[in-house]
């Protein structure tokens, strides 16, 4: 009788085994669906800054006042009669100047 039950308990494990650790098992399909969870944080992400730059993109298109803008900050473009004043921190220590730049042999032949 305890030989049986034995062989029970070994069929009984011999049939889980597929379920829990097999290619299709519940570890595999936790691990799919944690993996699945974090896709969908990223896409999620994307779709918020894809947004963003969509509304950007419509106001570039619609708006000269966000062109200029943009302009003023990221090249430092200025309108015609305006002047550009720049105050720096008392403390803080300047940048040596540019070193000039050697003109190069094709400028030089234009020059002349």
């Amino acid at each position: 009788m305890r030989l049986i039950a034995l062989g029970f308990a070994f069929l009984l494990i011999l049939i889980q085994y597929p379920l829990w650790l097999g290619k299709g098992g519940w570890l595999r399909v936790w691990e799919l669906e944690r993996q699945l969870g974090q896709a969908h944080g990223k896409n999620e992400q994307l779709r918020e800054r894809n947004a963003k730059l969509g509304s950007e993109i419509d106001n570039l298109k619609n708006s000269t006042e966000s062109v200029e803008e943009r302009a003023r900050l990221e090249l430092g473009m200025l309108r015609k009669d305006e002047i550009f004043v720049q105050i720096l921190d008392a403390n803080a220590t300047l940048p040596p100047p540019p070193a000039p730049k050697e003109p190069s042999p094709a400028a030089e032949k234009r020059k002349r």
